[in-house]
Order: C-alpha cells, then structure tokens, then sequence
C-alpha cells in the first residue's frame, strides 16, 4: 500500500509540474505572438514614414531645381529676362534688408560681390571648357567700382557705419 501511495504521490507530482510547464509554455508563447505583431507595426510604421520622408525630400529637391530652371529660363530671354533678373534682385535685396534694416544698399552689394567672389570658381569649374570665361574677367565685373577699399569687410553687423574721412 505504501508503494501505490508513493506512486500516485510522484504521479500526481508529475503531472502538476507537467501542467505548469504547459501553462507557462503556452502564456510564453501568446506573449511572443504579441510581441512579434507590436515589432511589425512599429517597423512598418518605420518603413512608411522613411518613404514618405524620402518622397518629400525628393519632391522638393524636384521643385528646388525646377525653380532654378526657371529662373535660368526666364533670366535667357532677352527683354524678359532683364525684368526678371532686376525682379529677382529686388526681392533678394528686400529679404537682406529685412534681416539687416540699418544696411545700406552699397552694404548689399559689398556682400553680394563678396559671396559671388566666393562662390564663383565652384561655378564655372561646372561650366565645359568651351564655354567657362576667364575667371579674372568676371571678377573684375563683380569687383566694387571703387576697387578693394570701397567695400572693405563687410561687416556681419551692419549697424556699424563706416567712418568717413
């Protein structure tokens, strides 16, 4: 009797250690499934939001270029084109006056020249040998009238005015 007692004691020992295993098997596994389902919604809404930001990227590099497109258009045109060029200007020239109300307009073009001097080796090293102008040339174009002196350093506060003589 004590040997049937000690066999049902283990049975029953077995078969609740078995049960809890089961269980725990089973909540591990609806746990992972949850898991699993949460990582594919964030990854997708990942996946989306990269695209739509590259499409954006893309929307506006396309309209940036059709911009300067049009602008390089518009700006070939001979009679409509010095119109465009003069009203391209003012509107740049209007934008530094917004961010510099105490400047000057020769204090705008000191700094538009200076930018340009900048700039311009960048753009004719795009421009095919045929026909890239002399660098010098243009330099002397955008230089001030009054040489190197008329515009000094252009000041990055433009409240301060120049002293006269």
């Amino acid at each position: 009797m004590r040997k049937v007692i000690r066999v049902l004691r283990s049975t029953s020992l077995l078969i609740v250690i078995c049960i809890s295993l089961l269980t725990s098997t089973v909540a591990l596994a609806a746990w992972t499934i949850s898991l699993t389902t949460q990582v594919a919604t964030v990854t997708a809404g990942a996946a989306a939001a990269a695209v739509a930001h590259r499409q954006a990227m893309a929307r506006a590099l396309a309209r940036a270029k059709a911009k300067a497109r049009l602008r390089r258009v518009m700006a070939a045109i001979p009679l409509v084109g010095i119109g465009v060029a003069a009203e391209f200007e003012r509107r740049d020239y209007l934008e530094w006056k917004r961010d510099n109300p105490k400047g000057t307009a020769e204090q705008y073009g000191c700094e538009v020249a200076a930018m340009s001097a900048e700039v311009m080796d960048d753009v004719l090293q795009d421009l095919p040998d045929a026909v890239r102008p002399n660098p010098d040339m243009l330099l002397s174009l955008v230089a001030p009238a009054g040489g190197a002196d008329a515009c000094g350093a252009v000041p990055s506060d433009t409240s301060n005015k120049k002293a006269g003589p």
